[in-house]
């Protein structure tokens, strides 16, 4: 347990889902709320539902309906970036933050990442570099290539790792930050098929930074789990096109 932590806040904790009966079947839901449910703080978990086509929606509205500190939100699919940001814009918490359903970080590490919140950083964002356990090295290329590209057209250089999903917000800071990523969008389209885009985790950042938010990277355990919705050839150059777009909107000031 971390020291010197106040138990009077609200932590919400937001969790996008899309398709993900196999996560949910190995009672992930189970596995966060016995954490939380040991820990000082007050807290509640938002689950955004992205159009699931599965039976994910069913089971995650049969359990909301048991455990009154779960909350479901039904979104049309509108892709990851979509779902974060309806949760974060209906999130009550003093501290916000967004993980995956995979648990790939697994929710204990908010242990690593909460103090330095209450340091006085209004973004915490986990960082998985020199601990990409299990990758394949399809992964650490993507990974790396990636981080090149986006120090040369977008900036950012000082942070090691954008696209861990696993980052710790203020109340204040997520409203604006977000607000914003909602505005520069014009909302979410609807879309078809899984979406998981790395542009989205470098532009919150990059309007973080410049609103003028004091951003902390902290180091915390990562495990690989494998997905469909990853492709590296799809998702590369899928994000090298949103680095362009990124790019295009802060020469037109749109992040302004």
């Amino acid at each position: 347990m971390y020291n010197n932590i106040m138990s009077q806040f609200l932590l919400t904790v937001v969790i996008p889902s899309y398709n993900e009966m196999g996560n949910l079947q190995k009672g992930i839901l189970n596995k966060i709320q016995r954490y939380l449910d040991r820990q000082p703080y007050n807290y509640e978990v938002i689950v955004v539902d992205d159009g699931s086509s599965d039976d994910s929606r069913d089971f995650i509205k049969k359990f909301t309906k048991e455990e009154k500190q779960f909350h479901l939100i039904e979104n049309s699919h509108s892709g990851k970036a979509g779902a974060v940001t309806t949760g974060m814009l209906a999130a009550k918490g003093d501290y916000i933050l967004f993980t995956d359903m995979d648990q790939a970080t697994p929710i204990e590490e908010l242990e690593k990442v909460m103090p330095f919140i209450q340091k006085g950083f209004d973004v915490v964002i986990g960082s998985r570099s020199g601990n990409r356990k299990g990758a394949p090295l399809t992964r650490k290329i993507m990974a790396k290539s990636m981080m090149i590209l986006r120090s040369v057209i977008v900036g950012l250089p000082e942070i090691t790792d954008t696209q861990c999903g696993f980052k710790l917000f203020t109340k204040d800071a997520a409203k604006r930050i977000f607000e914003k990523v909602k505005d520069s969008h014009h909302g979410f389209k609807k879309i078809h098929g899984s979406s998981v885009t790395a542009g989205f985790d470098i532009e919150l950042l990059f309007i973080a930074k410049k609103m003028g938010l004091k951003i902390k990277e902290v180091p915390v355990s990562w495990l690989y789990v494998e997905t469909r919705r990853v492709s590296p050839i799809k998702d590369s150059v899928e994000g090298f096109f949103e680095l362009f777009k990124i790019r295009r909107n802060i020469n037109s000031g749109k992040y302004d």
